[in-house]
C-alpha cells in the first residue's frame, strides 16, 4: 500500500487526510498521567509451598489498581534491561507509567509516519486518550504488545532478527525483518486457514471439533 492510499484513512471537514481527534477522558493543559494517584507496592509470588519464586520492591502502579494487576505487570510485562536511566546506565522498568509510554507513544509514532492523523495536536490527543485508557484499565492491548511494542523507538534496544516478516507500506513487497524489536511481532494469533481450529491445528475440522 501506498502512502498516498495510507492517508486516505478519513478525511475531515477540512478537506485534511488522517484522523480529527477529539478529547473524552483527558483535558486542555493537564497530562494524563497525572490524572492518577500512584503508590509504590512490592510485588510477590510464592510458590504453593509459600517460597518466593519471584519479589520486586518498589512497582510504581495507580492506587486504584489491584495487587494481581501489580503482580502482573511486574512478572510479566515489565522490560528487565536495556532501558535508559538518567545517570546514563541501563536497567529494567519499574513504573506502569514507563510501560505505557513506551505502547503509546510507539503507536502514536506509526501513526504519524503512515499519515493517519490530520494534524500534530490530533496525534497529541490520541497519545493523552490512550494513556488515560490504559491507566484506567478500560483498555488494554494483547500480551505481546506489553512484551515488545515501543522497546526499538522509546528506548532504542534492538536485538538479532528473529525471523520475522513485514509488508513494506510503500512498496507492498514482503521483507524481513533486520531486527527483533524495530518492526516486532506484537499480534498472537495465526489464522491459517477458515478451516483451521485452535485444538487441532491442520485438523481442517470445523472449529473446536
Amino acid at each position: 500500500m501506498s502512502k498516498s492510499k495510507t492517508n486516505r484513512v478519513s478525511t475531515g471537514s477540512s478537506g485534511k487526510h488522517g484522523l480529527h481527534i477529539r478529547r473524552l477522558f483527558t483535558r486542555e493543559g493537564v497530562s494524563a498521567f497525572d490524572q492518577f494517584a500512584y503508590e509504590l507496592r512490592d510485588s510477590i509470588i510464592r510458590n504453593p509451598q509459600g517460597d518466593p519464586i519471584f519479589e520486586m520492591r518498589g512497582v510504581e502502579v495507580p492506587a486504584g489498581w489491584s495487587q494481581v494487576a501489580t503482580d502482573i505487570l511486574a512478572q510479566k510485562y515489565f522490560r528487565r534491561t536495556g532501558v535508559p536511566r538518567t545517570d546514563g546506565t541501563t536497567g529494567g522498568e519499574t513504573s506502569v507509567r514507563q510501560v505505557v509510554h513506551r505502547l503509546t507513544s510507539c503507536w502514536v509514532e506509526w501513526g504519524k509516519r503512515y499519515g493517519y492523523f490530520q494534524e500534530e495536536r490530533d496525534a497529541h490527543i490520541f497519545y493523552e486518550e490512550l494513556v488515560y485508557m490504559l491507566l484506567a484499565q478500560m483498555a488494554a492491548p494483547n500480551s505481546p504488545q506489553w512484551f515488545n511494542t515501543g522497546l526499538y523507538s522509546v528506548y532504542g534496544i534492538t536485538g538479532q532478527p528473529q525471523g520475522h516478516y513485514y509488508v513494506d507500506p510503500d512498496t507492498g513487497e514482503l521483507r524481513q525483518s533486520a531486527s527483533a524489536y524495530e518492526r516486532p511481532q506484537p499480534h498472537a494469533c495465526f489464522i491459517l486457514s477458515v478451516k483451521d481450529d485452535l485444538v487441532n491445528p491442520g485438523n481442517h475440522g470445523p472449529l473446536g471439533a
